[in-house]
Parts: structure tokens; sequence; C-alpha cells
């Protein structure tokens, strides 16, 4: 749907009103479908469970930023899907918490920055920066994971897509404290 919108911005119509339309009625079914009875984003239509990857969409430049299900699907993830400033992207079932089945996914740590930075609360986003970019392996780099009681990384290394969104995180910072994005 994201991807839709941000290409309707860079064709003219006919195009890009079929585009937006297109996203509009996917929006429709997957809010009919997958809308939590609280307001947030669940997991699937058939899990109501939180999901931390569902972030991603919320905290693009293409969703608007006051919207109230970015507030409760964060508030849900941060609830249900963290422990010691560290955020797992799903449970895999009820009864199992964070670090019994998976570690953290680093991945995510940096979504819930980009969430609470998109919901304009600065002190928060730094505090899930700095705890995720704290996890990262002696060369510099992340694995996909990191194990929060044995504080080391975990998974597959290095994951680029937790590279690219510290990046993106740092660059968006700093054209936000410069205004010109010469951070």
């Amino acid at each position: 749907m994201c991807g839709l919108r941000a290409a309707a911005r860079d064709i003219r119509p006919p195009d890009a009103d079929r585009r937006r339309d297109l996203a509009d009625r996917i929006l429709a079914e997957t809010r009919r479908r997958c809308l939590h009875p609280s307001g947030r984003w669940q997991r699937a239509a058939g899990d109501p469970r939180p999901d931390a990857a569902l972030l991603r969409p919320l905290v693009s430049s293409t969703w608007p930023p006051d919207d109230p299900m970015l507030t409760a699907t964060r508030r849900a993830v941060e609830r249900e899907l963290t422990e010691d400033g560290f955020v797992c992207r799903f449970h895999d079932d009820d009864t199992t918490r964070l670090g019994d089945s998976e570690g953290a996914f680093l991945l995510c740590g940096f979504l819930m920055t980009a969430a609470c930075r998109a919901e304009g609360r600065p002190v928060a986003a730094a505090r899930w920066f700095e705890r995720t970019r704290g996890a990262v392996g002696p060369p510099g780099l992340f694995s996909e994971e990191y194990d929060v009681r044995r504080r080391r990384l975990r998974g597959n290394l290095p994951q680029a897509f937790v590279h690219a969104l510290l990046l993106e995180n740092a660059a968006r910072w700093a054209t936000e404290v410069d205004g010109d994005g010469e951070g």
C-alpha cells in the first residue's frame, strides 16, 4: 500500500489515480480483516497478537503520522514484545517470552525508534535507538537477533536490513536537527 502511494507521487494521472485507488482498497480490506478491536494492527486476520513488523508501514512517509493506529500498535508492541529495552518481533505463542525461543530482533528496535520519532517522542526514540545500537558486535556489525539474557549476538551476521534502518534513523535525525540534511 505504501509503495503504491509513493509511486503515485511520481507519475501522472490517470495511472497515479489508479494506484491511489488500489492503495485505498487494499487498506480498507486490510483494516476490515486485521484491525484489532483495540484500534491497533494485529498479526493476521486470524491472529490477534501484535507483531513489531507492523510498525514499518506506519513509519513510512506515506502514512499519516497522527494516525491513532500508529500509537495503538506501538503501545501494544512495547507492552507485549519488549524486555530490558529490546524488541522481539512476535511471540510464538501466548506463553513464550522474549529469549525463550528467539532473541530480540534488532531491526524491530530500530522500527520502534522510527515509530517513536514519527509520533513526536524524540526522547523515547533516542532511548530505543541507543539501546538497539548498543547491541552491535565487536567489528561494528549487527546480527539478526540479540540474546537479551546472555548479552550476545544471535542469528545471521551481518544483517544489512538492521544496518540500513540504523542509517535511516540516523539520517532522519540529522535532517531534523539541522533542518537542512547536513547533520
